[in-house]
């Protein structure tokens, strides 16, 4: 949807246009949802992402109350659909911070976030102890730390990788594209 009308005017028509937000997204899942039936019929995917960047540095670019009433039945349609042919690992790429979506995430059956981008406080350690292994964790080492040296280096991953690997559900990388 941002795609379609920048993120300023998408902004503005989830108040000014709810009945086009209710449309854009319905039309999507629908979509979605018959242009991936027959490749569904035949394979099944290890698991589906969704690529979302839905949130900025401190928090999403919409509400929970927001994205419960304009996103949730679309999001849940989709991922009933992916489930129902086998699909049972669906991840969620969002930048920023999503952190108070993440139970309507979970509530969807979105089994993993990434890449928890460190700028936007998306700590991996923190969301585990939080959500323990309900979802699974991708990304969170912080890209400037790889840019100083080695024990700047060794610190930060020392710092996440033995908690998150040891717990499971976790695929270090790194917490966003790097330049």
């Amino acid at each position: 949807a941002r795609r379609w009308m920048g993120t300023e005017n998408l902004s503005f028509a989830f108040y000014d246009q709810p009945a086009l937000i209710q449309a854009m997204m319905e039309f999507l899942a629908d979509f979605f949802i018959e242009v991936t039936t027959p490749a569904l019929e035949q394979i099944t995917p290890d698991y589906f992402n969704f690529f979302e960047d839905l949130a900025y540095k401190t928090g999403p670019l919409l509400s929970p109350d927001q994205f419960r009433k304009f996103m949730m039945t679309p999001y849940q349609r989709v991922i009933d659909h992916l489930k129902k042919y086998g699909i049972e690992h669906i991840w969620l790429d969002s930048d920023g911070n999503t952190e108070v979506l993440i139970p309507l995430f979970l509530e969807m059956g979105v089994t993993c976030h990434w890449p928890c981008e460190i700028a936007a406080d998306m700590d991996p350690v923190r969301l585990r102890n939080q959500y323990g292994k309900d979802l699974a964790l991708c990304g969170g080492i912080d890209k400037r730390e790889l840019t100083k040296d080695r024990d700047a280096i060794r610190q930060e991953l020392l710092k996440k990788l033995p908690p998150l690997l040891d717990s499971g559900g976790y695929i270090p990388t790194v917490d966003h594209t790097v330049p």
